[in-house]
Order: structure tokens, then C-alpha cells, then sequence
């Protein structure tokens, strides 16, 4: 079952556009990861952002996150982020419309 990587945060340092463009390290990583779909990075009104990523499993989703903890912590992104303020979530698609 198709499953889905849902992540709310701030950031630390820096704005959006060079929070997006330091992306481009953290997007080759996904696109090698068994599994992986597709990744959408969304900022709210607040400044906030929305990161969901697709993933064929629930069990690809959950290894890929373990994995990018050990290998990409260190990248200018995830340097970035407030980790106060992050909430990471994994769920099962139940239903989808195209």
C-alpha cells in the first residue's frame, strides 16, 4: 500500500529561496531511495512549511527516514530547519483522486 511522509517546519536560518535551492543535494537523495514517488515542498502563509513526500510503501517510507538522519543530517537544508519546531509523520494511502 502506497504510503505518504508528512513534515511541518520552520526554519532556523536563511529564507525560502535559499531553503529551496539548498534542496537540490536532499531531491538526488529521494530520487535514489527504493520507493520513492514523489516529493512536494509547500510554504504556508505563516512562513511554515509542508514537505510531503509519496512513497510505493510504508515500509520504503520508513527506511528512507531512518536512512536520511544518518546521511544527509549534515546537508545546508536539514542545517536549516528548526528542529524544535519539526514534526515528521508517516501514513498509509487509503484513498486517492487524479
Amino acid at each position: 500500500m502506497a504510503a505518504l511522509e508528512l513534515v511541518t517546519f520552520r526554519l532556523a536560518r536563511g529564507d525560502a529561496q535559499q531553503f529551496v535551492d539548498a534542496n537540490a543535494p536532499i531531491n538526488d537523495w529521494l530520487k535514489r531511495q527504493p520507493g520513492f514517488v514523489s516529493r512536494h515542498l509547500a510554504q504556508r502563509d505563516d512562513g511554515s512549511f509542508i514537505d510531503i513526500v509519496f512513497w510505493q510503501s510504508h515500509a520504503a517510507a520508513l527506511a528512507a527516514s531512518a536512512k536520511m538522519v544518518e546521511e544527509m543530517a549534515q546537508s545546508e537544508a536539514m542545517t536549516m530547519i528548526d528542529p524544535m519546531g519539526l514534526e515528521m509523520s508517516h501514513a498509509s494511502i487509503r484513498l486517492s483522486v487524479d
